[in-house]
């Protein structure tokens, strides 16, 4: 049984462990796909064309493959605790205008980028989620793309992973450069998370988006604007772009996602300094 460290006697936790974690939850989220195809074909469903049920399924379990691997390498290694993730609290005024400021970033770059490549649309779900067939299937993937998603991937890319390549040692003219290129190197992991998800003409946006969150992890030492920014996005495209919400309702399932994410997450907190993340 490992004992726990407190966290300022913690050992600094091996950049090794972070692409160790990478391909062991990737390596599990296939091997929990194949567990539920075999299962879906047991009962009777189409290998070869699963039921909105079975992607969805796939959807949760895929993400929390990623989140066990991280806890995995990091808690049960005594190498990271709740404020080395990133779960510290911040004052509303430092992350508020962080969500602020990587919102409009976000905006302007997705903007510029889309009229350059002359982008019309946006981008959209699989239509195998059956959001727009079935009642059940919009909930839980609403649930999923706007609460759950937000947990779990910042948690594993800005939390553990952002968390321990930043640690990386590289300096510039007396300068750490470090978090940057853990930033970069986390953001393309980012992106490259949503091939089978996004079309890829939108993978440069979501790289980037993944960047900006973690320059607010850094900044700000704390995980909690990161959700909320994710949360946010997340529900503004899943409304407009497929379930076609006015204004009033999107806010509503702002909200419900931001209050769903605090309750969850919320008992995880430790008081921060405020300042920036010493990771």
């Amino acid at each position: 049984m490992t004992t726990q460290q407190p966290e300022q006697q913690r050992s600094r936790p091996p950049v090794w462990i972070a692409f160790a974690a990478l391909a062991i939850g990737f390596a599990a989220g296939l091997f929990t796909t194949i567990l539920v195809a075999l299962i879906s074909t047991a009962f009777g469903a189409s290998a070869g064309h699963p039921t909105p049920a079975v992607n969805i399924i796939n959807n949760y379990l895929f993400d929390a493959a990623f989140v066990v691997a991280a806890l995995y390498f990091t808690v049960i290694g005594g190498w990271m605790g709740r404020g080395d993730f990133g779960y510290r609290r911040v004052s509303w005024r430092q992350g508020g205008g962080a969500v602020i400021l990587a919102g409009f970033a976000y905006y302007v770059v997705t903007l510029i980028y889309a009229a350059a490549l002359h982008l019309h649309g946006t981008d959209r779900l699989p239509s195998g989620l059956g959001i727009k067939t079935s009642t059940w299937a919009a909930i839980f993937t609403a649930l999923f793309v706007c609460a759950v998603a937000p947990m779990a991937e910042e948690f594993f890319f800005r939390g553990f992973l952002f968390g321990v390549l930043s640690r990386i040692p590289v300096r510039l003219g007396g300068r750490e450069l470090g978090p940057w290129l853990a930033a970069v190197l986390v953001g393309l992991l980012f992106g490259a998370a949503h091939l089978g998800s996004a079309r890829v003409q939108f993978l440069f946006p979501l790289a980037f988006l993944g960047f900006v969150l973690c320059l607010v992890r850094w900044r700000t030492g704390s995980l909690y604007p990161c959700m909320a920014l994710h949360a946010i996005n997340n529900s503004v495209a899943l409304g407009v772009n497929e379930l076609g919400l006015g204004g009033g309702e999107i806010i509503g399932l702002m909200v419900g996602s931001l209050a769903l994410i605090a309750l969850v997450t919320g008992p995880l907190s430790s008081r921060g300094s405020g300042g920036a993340a010493h990771t």
